[in-house]
């Protein structure tokens, strides 16, 4: 699995999911999400999901916001 760059305009990183397509995640979806398509992935492992920078960040965003 991969997680594309951060970008600053956008609350969401894109996800790549093993031959899974990929999809737009937000902080509190990321981790459900993986457990939800990969249940014995472990997300923190590096070897199993690879950051394309910034590992675990994601940007700024307040609800209401577009």
């Amino acid at each position: 699995m991969r997680v594309d760059e951060f970008a600053t305009d956008s609350r969401y990183r894109i996800v790549h999911f093993r031959g899974e397509g990929r999809q737009p995640l937000g902080p509190e979806e990321f981790e459900p999400e993986i457990k939800h398509r990969f249940p014995d992935l472990d997300p923190h492992d590096p070897e199993q999901v690879v950051w394309a920078d910034r590992p675990w960040e994601w940007p700024e965003w307040h609800p209401g916001e577009a």
